[in-house]
């Protein structure tokens, strides 16, 4: 099952004690659709206020029930800020979160003097001026595989913070810039600080060659802040042969 999230309401998607999130609510009306109880296992985890745009997830239920007609019913019970996406049946052993091969994080920023109230919880309202050519080609340092402990919250000395990324795009349309970044796996606030730290280079407080040296580092400390939570949207998870490098492989003349 694919989903889509709003995630301004939510503690994140994992269920909590005493927290609404996302998880919780999708099993409770699972529940009321398939008349027991469900548990449903996603793909990753999202903090609190992070949305998605395709969050995959799969449950086990011994209800015979039509793909096409779950989907109608959980959305006819589903909030305003959840949608069901698609669904299907999945192939034996399947699992949302083991199976997943790569992820894709969108961060958008609302590039204007004046904040717009239609996107108060869905961009971060960035005033100064913004370069994305320049932070554009400061990013390209993060692409490959790295030790990423500098752009992990909390990560302990002895954390396995190696991660493959893919690629990493900065790019800006009219007043909003959205930067996008896939990888094989995600620290804990990576995508976050990574942009904090470019939105650093754009301000000076770095110099544009700085990401390979912070990255160097392994410290938290030697990287920049930590972008809000409410910009950044899990785009999407790829499975099998669709990693998002073959997207962009120039040996296929693509750009």
């Amino acid at each position: 099952m694919t989903v889509a999230y709003r995630g301004t309401r939510y503690h994140g998607f994992q269920r909590q004690p005493n927290a609404r999130t996302v998880q919780g609510e999708l099993e409770a009306q699972l529940a009321r659709v398939l008349n027991g109880p469900v548990t449903v296992y996603g793909c990753s985890r999202t903090d609190t206020g992070v949305h998605a745009n395709r969050f995959v997830l799969h449950l086990h239920t011994e209800r015979e029930i039509r793909c096409k007609n779950l989907t109608r019913a959980l959305n006819g019970y589903l909030p305003d800020d959840i949608s069901v996406l698609s669904c299907e049946d999945a192939a034996p052993g399947f699992h949302a979160r083991f199976d997943c091969k790569g992820k894709e994080y969108l961060y958008r920023i609302h590039n204007h003097e004046s904040k717009n109230p239609f996107l108060t919880d869905l961009a971060y309202h960035y005033r100064r001026p913004l370069d994305t050519a320049l932070l554009h080609e400061a990013a390209q340092a993060a692409v490959g595989t790295h030790d990423f402990h500098s752009f992990c919250a909390q990560a302990k000395p002895e954390t396995d913070c190696v991660r493959t990324i893919y690629a990493i795009s900065v790019r800006k349309y009219e007043d909003m810039a959205e930067v996008l970044v896939s990888g094989d796996g995600f620290l804990y606030n990576m995508v976050r600080i990574l942009v904090g730290t470019l939105l650093d280079i754009n301000e000076g407080v770095f110099p544009p060659d700085a990401l390979g040296g912070i990255i160097a580092a392994k410290d938290r400390l030697c990287a920049g802040r930590t972008a809000m939570a409410h910009g950044l949207y899990l785009n999407r998870v790829f499975y099998g042969d669709d990693l998002p490098f073959r997207q962009n492989n120039p040996e296929r003349g693509e750009p």
